[in-house]
């Protein structure tokens, strides 16, 4: 079983993801691990590759882009995991929210 992302957990990663949609180079490790296991992301090798292929694509865009893929309505509370990916899903909900459309 997966255990979800905390409150906290949640509230970082929204934060500082925030942040790195206006300055990639921002983005935590934390935040980072988020993203590339989000449909639509890849790892591109590691943190260190991922800001640097956002410092010259627009990371909004592409969040914007996959909000749709990231939503989880396909799981359902008969999952094992289903409370993970509702966490996953809040937290990819809270940005699309915070950096608008």
């Amino acid at each position: 079983m997966i255990t979800p992302y905390t409150e906290r957990q949640k509230s970082m990663i929204v934060s500082n993801v925030i942040k790195a949609v206006k300055d990639p180079a921002k983005l935590s490790k934390q935040a980072y691990k988020y993203l590339y296991l989000c449909s639509g992301f890849i790892a591109h090798y590691d943190h260190g590759g991922f800001i640097s292929y956002y410092q010259r694509h627009d990371l909004k865009a592409d969040i914007l882009r996959f909000r749709d893929c990231n939503r989880w309505n396909n799981v359902t509370s008969v999952f094992q995991d289903y409370e993970y990916y509702q966490s996953k899903a809040d937290i990819y909900n809270r940005i699309v929210n915070s950096i608008g459309v």
